[in-house]
């Protein structure tokens, strides 16, 4: 194994709970915030029948900006056969934050993958809200060199759009989860579409071509992330013949 580091991000010592065949690891940001002007460049390519689990070990923080956009871009490239599972913990954006985050998943012929993104507008726990500032995201998934999902969001603090029903109705978290590279048979659905959130909170799911999205909509980060768990439970076997084992980090 070979290892290098530059810049504020590192990544941990590989580790084999399950086993050699899959690698579980951390993405560490030290200076754990991101702030205006910021650049963040995160590639990571899996070679054919290689299986990589990776999560990060604290919420990612965007916070206020003085005018400066701060970027983020992810590039996840899954060879034939091969599997990832991008698992982050949330990302919230502070109040007055400019942050534009870019993640664009390609999958070869016969590989998989499953990750989530999920976004706090401002710190529910402290009661903050997003009133200034702007947000854009873009999550673009291809799969055997084709588009099979693109979606792009734009959202100013304090826009209408926050609080109607066509948009977020009011949720300060939202999350979206992506299973790609198999078709997900009706009765996996089903099951998916069986996990349950609490009562303020929405969700849904939809199964098409070799893809399986489900959203969340609420009040809380944990929810989304247990949410999220709950269905990555039903999934991985599917996607990778394996019973889910929990990340040490989550643990923690």
């Amino acid at each position: 194994m070979r290892k290098s580091h530059l810049g504020p991000l590192v990544v941990q010592k590989p580790l084999y709970p399950e086993g050699p065949a899959v690698c579980h690891t951390l993405i560490v940001h030290p200076p754990g915030g991101i702030v205006g002007g910021d650049q963040l460049e995160v590639a990571i390519g899996l070679r054919e029948r290689s299986h990589v689990l990776i999560t990060l070990p604290g919420a990612g923080k965007w916070y206020r900006s003085q005018g400066a956009a701060a970027v983020q871009r992810v590039r996840l490239e899954i060879a034939a056969n091969a599997m990832l599972e991008w698992l982050p913990p949330e990302t919230i954006v502070y109040d007055g934050a400019r942050a534009e985050t870019r993640t664009t998943v390609d999958v070869e012929a016969g590989g998989c993958y499953i990750g989530w993104e999920i976004l706090s507008l401002g710190r529910t726990a402290a009661g903050e809200r997003f009133d200034r500032g702007e947000i854009r995201q873009s999550t673009e998934l291809n799969l055997d060199g084709a588009p099979a999902w693109i979606e792009h969001c734009r959202l100013h603090g304090g826009s209408p759009l926050l609080q109607s029903d066509v948009g977020l109705a009011g949720a300060p978290v939202s999350a979206l989860m992506i299973a790609a590279g198999r078709s997900v048979p009706a009765a996996l659905v089903a099951q998916c579409r069986a996990v349950g959130i609490e009562a303020d909170a929405r969700s849904g799911i939809t199964a098409f071509g070799r893809m399986l999205i489900a959203r969340y909509a609420g009040c809380s980060c944990e929810q989304a992330r247990c949410y999220f768990v709950g269905l990555w439970r039903l999934l991985r076997p599917f996607f990778c013949g394996r019973d889910a084992v929990m990340p040490r980090i989550w643990n923690t």
